[in-house]
């Protein structure tokens, strides 16, 4: 034992660390080890406590019974050989049977001071009635179990602590190999480190291997060699210190920011050249004076020094200053200046001096009044915006509140636009706002307010107004402005405008009120059938909310699938066998009921939620054409209306091609129906769309044709497959001799270009004969059927099975 204790004492010494770590091993092994060892023992004590019950349990359920018979029998010997059969039992010591009414026999010792455990259950005999005999009651001595626990316990603990031990030492052996003979080793190391030695690099003596570099001794042996790295870089740093300041007094003096560098009593001590670019005085000239005192004019020195104290006081207690400074050059000549001041401070933090960067910002002054314009003008037609109308508007309605007048909103908005932009172009659109913005403007007084919202819509504040009829007189100029012809590239075109008047405070007291109300006001103008005004009245606001809300229905409709395709046949007029389908949007919505395109169209236009929906129906439109291929054996081709808003959009095309990617059908199953005032537009973008479709094999339609602008001239330009008779044309063809003469001459031209020709609109049978006589190819309307849901469609076919290619 002396040894040991010596050894451990030798070991604690050399070994400080790896004798910490052999305590703390052996102290939480040890408590690990009791742990486990205690959990173990006891669910051994509860596992054979467990067995002992289930023999008392075995017991009743062996013997119960029998023993119940024997006494019913009154078999006393029977009895007897019974209860000596339950004491030969493991751990059974003692038997206590109680018998009706008052006698008991008593088998078996219990030892004095033992632990045992007991179980009693009645003896019952059952005839025509249940009797009980008598109660057994069974008692098990633990001895057996407190003796093979203390066995355990002994066993356990010393197998466990002999393993512990020696897996300590072990580790302990191991730690000292692997870290400890390393660590005294750096120790060694670092005491002989020095400036004279920084050549000699710390090596272990372990193998040069990846995973030894990588551990935290190879970790650390790099961090100590890039250390003596860094101090030797650093011997060779301080040489070039000089060199160094040299350079950075050159950076200085060249740099592209004036600098100014002044003592603690804010005398200028150094001036770049910048400096003497920027403001025209000679450096040397202006050593020792205040930064507030340089110009001649004593009126603006005073002003300068009035900011210098502001910037002193602020730099005292902020520690920084910035901002922008209108300063004066030598000349008189004022310019925009970004000035930086800041202290320059000592070891212990006091101000020495000051540090003045200037840098002139006269350009970026400029961008940002144009920026500010910009945000507050719009660039088409130099009119106040939208953010600057509504200020004006505001502080007008506060006007109007202390004097007590009135003021008129006016909501403006040019009929027809669309259709205009859309046929003309958008640069001939441009040219009809800023126009339209020069007249409305000619008719306002000065006080007034025109400004563009966005769009075809103008805005007009009258402030001022002496009485409701006021702003009546205004609007009847307006309109009356309005009334002669634009010039518009090149062709005269006439634009009127409807007008919607709001009064405050007689319609509303808040500017947001007043607005929605004349919007409702210039919406019940255009109703009156345009080039008119109409004046708020209340039961505009239905009218109005009742939009709202059919555009926030339909924003949902796609997502809920309300909208659903119902399919009209387009057949040969010849025959009447089916050539193709038609794709006819509808809008099933569970509140407003079954709305037709006329009703909600033109408004997803011009919320732009006719891209969604237009792809929808393409997608729908393709899926159905395959499934009645499987229906009829043969190819069915499907039209769909393409909108001018959904044509123009830049995904159009790819939208189209994925339709037909993800339905299977064929492109030239596919025909688009392009309306006529959409290629009126001639324009660069519109013919390389039709080419691209063109190209991809889709077809390509004039729906239509006749209703608006003369479209012959650019028919032969664009490679189309077939043109659409409006059904306006076709429905009077047997009583106007203008109309049959009409659809025969556009029938004629088709077909000279190459066109074939569809009638819409054919509801009696003897316009199929006139169309036919005419050689009109194809007919479609009521006389062959009637739009179709997709369901009702799928009867028609298969009960309609002239399909014909």
């Amino acid at each position: 034992m002396p040894k040991l204790s010596t050894r451990l004492q030798r070991f604690r010494k050399s070994s400080p660390l790896s004798f910490r770590l052999l305590a703390w091993i052996l102290l939480f092994s040890s408590v690990f080890t009791l742990i486990a060892s205690g959990i173990q023992i006891y669910s051994d004590y509860r596992k054979d406590l467990s067995q002992i019950d289930n023999r008392m349990m075995v017991v009743e359920s062996g013997y119960a019974s029998s023993l119940a018979r024997s006494l019913w029998a009154l078999d006393q010997k029977l009895l007897q050989t019974q209860m000596e059969g339950i004491l030969s039992l493991p751990d059974i010591v003692h038997l206590r049977l109680r018998i009706e009414p008052d006698s008991e026999l008593v088998m078996g010792d219990i030892s004095r001071g033992s632990q045992t455990r007991s179980h009693s259950f009645s003896l019952v005999h059952q005839g025509d009635e249940m009797f009980k005999l008598g109660e057994l009651t069974v008692t098990a001595d633990l001895e057996r179990v407190y003796k093979e626990m203390e066995r355990k316990v002994g066993i356990i603990l010393a197998t466990q602590f002999l393993k512990t031990f020696f897996v300590s030492i072990l580790i302990i052996l191991i730690f000292q190999h692997f870290v400890t003979r390393h660590l005294s080793t750096m120790a060694a190391y670092a005491r002989d480190f020095s400036l004279a030695n920084l050549s000699r690099p710390l090596v272990l003596d372990r193998p040069e291997t990846p995973s030894n570099r990588n551990d935290e001794l190879g970790r650390v042996t790099d961090a100590i060699n890039q250390m003596r790295e860094r101090l030797n870089d650093d011997l060779a740093r301080q040489e070039r210190d000089a060199a160094e300041i040299h350079k950075f007094s050159k950076a200085i003096e060249q740099s592209p920011s004036s600098v100014l560098i002044c003592d603690r009593q804010w005398r200028i001590e150094f001036a770049n050249q910048k400096f003497t670019q920027l403001t025209g005085y000679d450096a040397k000239s202006i050593i020792g004076k205040h930064p507030g005192s340089l110009g001649e004019n004593d009126v603006e020195n005073r002003e300068s020094r009035h900011l210098w104290q502001s910037i002193r006081l602020q730099v005292q207690r902020v520690g920084v200053w910035q901002g922008e400074v209108n300063s004066v050059r030598k000349n008189g000549e004022r310019f925009w200046e970004q000035l930086i001041v800041t202290p320059i401070k000592d070891a212990a933090g006091q101000a020495t001096g000051y540090l003045i960067l200037g840098e002139d910002i006269s350009i970026r002054k400029r961008y940002e009044q144009q920026l500010l314009r910009q945000a507050n003008y719009d660039i088409l037609t130099g009119l106040p915006n939208r953010m600057l109308a509504l200020d004006r508007l505001k502080l007008a309605l506060a006007q109007a509140r202390r004097e007590n007048t009135l003021v008129g909103v006016m909501f403006l908005d040019l009929d027809n636009f669309k259709h205009i932009n859309d046929t003309l172009g958008h640069d001939a659109g441009d040219n009809l706002l800023i126009e339209a913005a020069r007249r409305i403007s000619s008719c306002l007084r000065g006080t007034s307010t025109v400004a563009r919202l966005g769009g075809d819509e103008f805005l007009v504040i009258l402030p001022g107004l002496t009485g409701p009829d006021a702003s009546s007189q205004v609007a009847d100029r307006i309109l009356k402005t309005f009334e002669p012809p634009y010039i518009l590239n090149g062709q005269e075109v006439f634009v009127t405008t409807s007008i919607g008047i709001a009064i405050f405070p007689t319609d509303s007291d808040n500017s947001g009120t007043l607005l929605q109300h004349a919007d409702a006001a210039m919406y019940q103008a255009k109703h009156k059938g345009k080039s008119a005004y109409a004046h708020f009245a209340p039961e505009m606001t239905e009218v109005s909310h009742e939009r709202l809300q059919m555009e926030s229905r339909m924003r949902r409709a796609l997502e809920l699938q309300e909208f659903e395709l119902n399919f009209q046949p387009i057949v040969h007029t010849d025959s009447g066998n089916l050539c193709s389908v038609e794709a006819l949007l509808r809008w099933n919505n569970p509140t407003m009921g079954m709305v037709m395109p006329d009703r909600f169209i033109p408004l997803a236009e011009e919320t732009g939620l006719i891209i969604p929906i237009g792809e929808w129906v393409l997608e729908e439109a393709c899926k159905a054409a395959v499934e009645w291929k499987k229906i009829t054996g043969r190819d069915v081709g499907i039209s769909v209306n393409v909108s001018p808003r959904q044509f123009r959009d830049p995904g159009f095309t790819d939208a189209v091609m994925r339709a037909l990617s993800n339905s299977g059908l064929a492109a030239d199953q596919l025909e688009l129906e392009i309306t006529e005032r959409l290629i009126l537009d001639n324009s660069i973008e519109t013919a390389e769309i039709l080419r691209e479709l063109d190209r991809a094999g889709i077809r390509l339609s004039v729906d239509d044709f006749g209703t608006g602008y003369s479209a012959l001239s650019y028919l032969k330009s664009y490679p189309f497959d077939t043109l659409k008779i409006d059904k306006s044309f076709v429905q009077d063809v047997m009583k106007e001799p203008e109309d049959a003469s009409l659809v025969r001459a556009i029938i004629n031209m088709a077909h000279s270009l190459g066109l074939r020709v569809i009638a819409e609109g054919v509801e009696e049978e003897p316009q199929t004969h006139f169309l036919k006589q005419e050689g009109c190819d194809f007919s479609q309307g009521y006389f062959y059927s009637r739009p179709l849901p997709a369901r009702d469609f799928e009867n028609w076919l298969k009960t309609n099975q002239r399909v014909q290619i």
